[in-house]
């Protein structure tokens, strides 16, 4: 499982930001890479009080899913 983990934050207010995720289960690393900007473009426009401030693509350990 692959996940893009960025940081959201409020365009009024731009120290209040928030850690979120999208997960992948049927895509690589590189593939997320190459995905992740249109994919971050489409949240951004669902949510247009928020802009992202950076992003990362990283393996997710079952470990670190929640139950």
């Amino acid at each position: 499982m692959i996940e893009l983990l960025f940081m959201a934050c409020l365009s009024a207010a731009p120290d209040e930001c928030q850690q979120r995720s999208l997960l992948y289960t049927d895509v690589t690393p590189m593939a997320c890479m190459m995905g992740a900007q249109p994919e971050l473009a489409r949240w951004v426009e669902e949510h247009p009080a928020y802009t992202i401030s950076n992003w990362k693509c990283r393996p997710v350990r079952s470990d670190e899913l929640e139950a």
